[in-house]
């Protein structure tokens, strides 16, 4: 089925595909700088599933609808694979700082950073499903934003487990 896209949409997509490339940017710098390596998973993890992501938006661009059951099977089992490794290190581990263009950066300021981000790429892939006309884009969409959330999720129960994250 070729797929035609309105300005409107296909500006939405523009956007959601900045968003991913600087998610892929932001997870491969800080999987190369953490110092916990049940993080560096993590992030590992999140990285791959936001190429698959922009995949999908890329084929969108293009006029196509991407077969979302191959991604879901790559991403579950990735996702798994994190979650299987999650709560075995130690919390003083996750203090050491690493230099990030002259900043120092903790494992906590990364994953703060990245929570935020996974909270903004989840609201405007909300924002852009209501904007679109055809049901099969907004099902990949709502798929893509699901994995953000999860992606969230897996950032918010390692900072919690590791005391960075205080829900009262």
């Amino acid at each position: 089925m070729s797929l035609t896209l309105s300005q409107k949409e296909r500006m939405l997509l523009e956007d959601q595909k900045t968003h991913e490339q600087i998610c892929i940017e932001k997870y491969s710098n800080y999987a190369n700088q953490a110092t916990d390596p049940q993080l560096k998973e993590i992030f590992n993890t999140n990285g791959n599933a936001e190429k698959t992501h922009l995949n999908s938006i890329n084929q969108l661009l293009n006029g196509t609808i991407p077969q979302m059951n191959q991604q879901q099977n790559q991403n579950s089992q990735q996702s798994q694979s994190s979650q299987q490794n999650t709560g075995n290190q130690s919390s003083n581990q996750v203090m050491n700082t690493t230099q990030s263009n002259g900043i120092n950066l903790t494992d906590s300021d990364m994953c703060t950073d990245l929570l935020m981000t996974e909270k903004y790429v989840s609201g405007a892939y909300n924002t852009a499903i209501f904007e679109f006309r055809d049901p099969q884009v907004r099902d990949v969409l709502n798929h893509i934003q699901k994995e953000e959330q999860q992606h969230g999720e897996a950032i918010f129960k390692y900072m919690e487990s590791k005391g960075m994250y205080k829900v009262q």
